[in-house]
């Protein structure tokens, strides 16, 4: 992929797309601009700023009534963006003309517009049955659903439940109809499964959690007895918006996932359509990987919604806390732009969402709101006006609230008959018990502090328990001096939107919560505070009652241009663009991820052959698949690598196989490799291929040329320090290598040490050794130089070759294992030249023109000289010989005939790779050697 390499080519990028952006649109601006603009930031910049132009033209269209384009000779003519490349186009590298003259075919199709399919737990649409087949319905209008009443860029259908048990078919066909008039497509869930799904697991298990709140103990004991059956229905409600959005799903919709109701959604869309564009979007705070950690389900959850193409979160607090999660819980790798898995990225951002402001600036200007404004200017008579709109509900602080306008007015005195505090909190959850005693423990203090502070003409807290229409409450917010926000946790609370919005003629004052995710967007204006500090929200209260006007100006001023610019049309938009954006990025990407092997297509190739050879790595490939959510708890029995016990029976067949040889190279030490297979007629190879146990059972020594190991005490020292400092990391010392590995360590103090590890090994210890330093992911291995699997695969086949007489040549060669990127020369050894890969290829060890791929020709050349030896060393329990490189062209015969269609390289667990197949785990590798030794 090229990349911008000079301020130079920066500069024209900059300059061309300022040109965009002062020309009229044509399509022929996206073409004709820099050849520069190749790469994945260029296009998608270009492809930005012409899609708002595009917009803002069809915006004017719109407003002089040509919605659906010009009529000319009684024909409609589409709008220009129905001729521009489709996505396939812009990823499959058409050429421009004729991605051109691929619009202009379409040209005579009337123009329609990409569709949105809005998946939440509600519909915005409340059903109340009147009769068997009569519905009234009746529209809520929230923040979702303002932010995409503004979007004419998409065509929306919203997908979820209608809030109502319809357990007839008559209810069910009757009720669908009259939601598709609304744009509305219901998901049915029945009572049962509401109340383990909805009730249950997401509101007693995720909402709490995600909110930092810890419940009762006697409630956590019932809660985990029951856990099991709730997260089973959370799955199965789940898949069942999966199946309905799949039953109304078009090629080309996007489908934008929401809330944590919804958080196995993306996987059970990826699972039934992997090309799907999937957005995920949290509309609550995330919570830091400790407090995820403690969930049973948490691996789950992560794994689930890291299927999305995008995932997106109000603040960069809460998106930092998700890549921790993936990073900490799951073992992934956390970048700028996400977390990566094997070459997948799910991108991972902040969308701070914002409110229909025009809707609030309107609504000022009304007559009702205007005779509101003045109706409770008279009733508070001049008194300052404090406003606070929550629901009830613990996350929002209303007691510390009040216990905190309490302290003010006991320290101000002054203040007693001359400030009002209006509450307005909207009930919630009146069933339960800790709502109900929130609602006690409220009532009381307002009851203490009005008893305390108030008059026989005026309180100081004005409480309601219930909401105000919209009129109303505008002409409060219009009203207000300070607005008082103090939840203890918040995803965004909207509340200080709206009143911003409100405040064009008074200017009021806002204090906010910095728990509260608004805070990152109207900190500047607004004063934070920590509502669990009584005394400091106390004294915040006064300072803005006494702030200066020219302050208060400029604090609101700041604030009105942000929630004004950054609406609720805007964060959906820029959403669902930057979804679009991703999926093409990603289908951009260069990462080679090979395919999966079809198994089938390896078995029939494999009974086509007369001379076969299997070589296998060992761990992550014969051994059992690790559960990543144990890995933290039997340590000690993870590291105890043992051979898959289902592999037992199909690999002693295998082995014993005459027209098979079987070959496990890894980069173990001997002693584990003989505990696995020593029963089994089978070769070994320990370390990388430096030692090798032949037919009969003895090792032998296929080291390099010149090899030195003064360098391994001087490495060992500085294992041994990291390994003393770094908790659950260990180090393995083998004749050849030394392996520092971290996996059971936490994930980020882990990388930290072992850069600062290399770091002291490059700068001491190895800095003029003859040495090479290969990471993997979880671990830094200092090995001897020319030691890799491809390098020691010659004199391993030299070997046997001789020891087995091998008259007829190797024409089938499997290469199965999960090998680090320096290893993976092994997967290209037996790869033919290209193009002539369907021809066999003949070729022998040590033979200059084999037919091999000519990248390859230098670590042959240096695995040439790799030495076997045969006299006794009983010391070292390997048998020694000199000079006895075994040539196969010194037999007169060719050691392969093989043919592209009968070699397999195949990575395990790995999609980065210069494998040509995959496979997800040693789970996969099991069945395919099952079916290579059924026969």
């Amino acid at each position: 992929m090229q990349k911008l390499n000079s301020s130079d080519e920066i500069s024209i990028l900059e300059h061309d797309l300022d040109e965009l952006k002062n020309s009229n649109i044509v399509v022929d601006d996206y073409y004709n601009t820099s050849t520069i603009l190749r790469t994945r930031l260029e296009r998608l910049l270009k492809e930005r700023e012409l899609r708002r132009s595009l917009k803002s033209y069809n915006d004017d269209v719109h407003s002089n009534g040509a919605i659906d384009g010009n009529i000319e000779d009684g024909r409609t003519i589409s709008s220009k963006t129905e001729i521009l490349p489709t996505e396939e186009e812009l990823v499959n590298g058409v050429a421009p003309n004729e991605a051109v003259r691929n619009g202009c075919e379409r040209h005579d199709r009337r123009h329609s517009r990409q569709r949105l399919l809005v998946v939440a737990n509600r519909l915005p649409v409340s059903a109340i049955r009147k009769g068997e087949a009569c519905w009234q319905l009746e529209v809520s209008v929230g923040g979702l659903v303002s932010a995409l009443l503004g979007i004419t860029e998409f065509e929306t259908r919203w997908v979820g439940w209608a809030g109502v048990n319809v357990p007839d078919e008559i209810g069910r066909k009757s009720l669908t109809e009259s939601l598709a008039a609304k744009r509305c497509i219901p998901v049915f869930l029945d009572e049962d499964l509401v109340h383990l799904y909805y009730n249950g697991y997401c509101n007693n298990i995720l909402w709490p959690l995600f909110h930092y709140l810890g419940l009762p103990h006697e409630d956590w004991l019932a809660t985990i007895c029951s856990f099991q059956s709730q997260f089973d229905a959370y799955k199965k409600a789940n898949q069942m918006f999966a199946d309905v959005v799949k039953e109304h799903y078009q090629e080309g919709d996007i489908v934008w996932c929401h809330d944590y109701h919804l958080m196995f959604l993306p996987k059970c869309l990826k699972e039934q359509n992997s090309n799907i564009k999937v957005g995920w979007f949290l509309h609550t705070p995330f919570p830091s990987s400790e407090i995820h950690r403690t969930m049973p389900s948490r691996s789950e959850l992560l794994t689930a919604v890291l299927a999305a193409d995008l995932v997106g979160f109000h603040t960069y607090d809460y998106a930092r806390h998700f890549v921790s999660a993936c990073t900490r819980i799951l073992g992934l790798e956390g970048t700028p732009d996400g977390v990566e898995d094997q070459g997948r990225l799910t991108r991972v951002a902040a969308f701070p969402i914002g409110i229909d402001s025009d809707r609030f600036l309107r609504a000022i200007q009304l007559p009702q709101v205007k005779n509101y404004i003045k109706e409770f200017e008279e009733r508070f008579g001049g008194r300052k006006v404090m406003l606070g709109v929550d629901r009830l509900d613990m996350i929002k602080g209303i007691p510390q609230k009040l216990l905190a306008f309490e302290k003010f007015l006991e320290e101000n005195p002054n203040w007693h008959d001359k400030v009002v505090l209006l509450q307005i909190a909207v009930p919630t959850r009146t069933d339960v018990p800790e709502y109900q005693k929130l609602t006690c423990q409220v009532h009381e203090i307002v009851g203490r502090i009005n008893g305390r502070f108030g008059t026989l003409t005026t309180v100081p807290i004005h409480h309601l328990d219930r909401s105000l229409d919209f009129h109303a409450l505008c002409a409060l917010y219009a009203i207000t001096d300070v607005a008082l926000v103090t939840s203890l946790r918040d995803g965004m609370n909207l509340v200080s939107y709206e009143f911003v919005a409100c405040q064009a003629s008074k200017k009021g004052v806002l204090i906010l919560s910095e728990f509260a995710g608004a805070a990152q967007s109207l900190g500047a204006g607004a004063i934070l505070v920590n509502p669990w500090n009584v005394t400091e929200v106390a004294a915040s209260i006064a300072y803005a009652l006494n702030m200066p006007s020219d302050e208060r100006n400029k604090r609101h001023n700041h604030n009105f241009m942000h929630v004004t610019t950054h609406t609720s049309q805007a964060w959906a938009e820029t959403f669902v663009s930057e979804l679009n954006d991703t999926v093409v990025e990603a289908q951009l990407r260069t990462t080679q991820i090979p395919p999966v092997l079809q198994t089938e297509h390896a078995r029939d190739r494999y009974l086509r052959s007369n001379n076969r050879l299997l070589i296998l790595g060992f761990n992550a490939t014969l051994t059992e698949p690790v559960n990543s959510s144990n890995k933290r708890v039997d340590q000690f029995k993870d590291m105890e690598l043992k051979l898959h016990p289902d592999l037992e029976e199909p690999l002693k067949r295998l082995c014993n196989d005459p027209k098979t040889t079987v070959v496990v190279l890894s980069g173990s030490h001997r002693s584990v490799l003989d505990k696995n297979f020593g029963d089994y007629n089978i070769w070994l190879a320990a370390e990388h291929g430096v030692f090798v146990r032949t037919a009969n059972k003895k090792w032998i020594q296929n080291l390099p040329e010149n090899i030195h190991m003064d360098w391994v005490e001087s490495v060992k020292h500085v294992f041994e320090y990291f390994t003393e400092r770094t908790p659950r990391s260990y180090f393995e010392l083998r004749e050849t290598s030394l392996v520092w590995n971290y996996k059971y360590a936490d994930i980020e103090f882990g990388r930290l040490q072992a850069k600062d590890m290399l770091q002291h090994l490059c700068t001491g210890p190895i800095s003029n050794a003859s040495v090479e330093v290969v990471q993997g992911g979880r671990s830094v291995e200092v090995r001897a130089n020319g030691v890799s699997k491809g390098a020691a695969i010659s004199g391993i086949l030299g070997q046997i070759i001789h020891d087995k007489d091998m008259k007829t040549p190797i024409d089938y060669v499997l290469c199965v294992g999960h090998f680090l990127p320096k290893d993976e020369d092994i997967c290209t050894f037996f790869e033919p030249e290209l193009p002539s890969a369907a021809t066999p290829t003949q070729s022998s060890i040590g033979s200059p023109n084999n037919g091999f791929s000519s990248n390859h020709t230098e670590e042959r050349t240096r695995s040439e000289k790799h030495s076997i030896s045969t006299s006794s060393d009983s010391d070292n329990g390997w048998t020694i010989t000199d000079n006895a490189t075994m040539d196969a062209s010194n037999k007169g015969s060719s050691v392969l005939d093989l043919q592209g269609d009968n070699y397999f390289s195949c990575a395990v667990g790995r999609k980065q790779s210069t494998a040509r197949y995959s496979l997800g785990s040693s789970t996969d590798v099991v069945a395919l050697l099952k079916k290579l030794a059924a026969d």
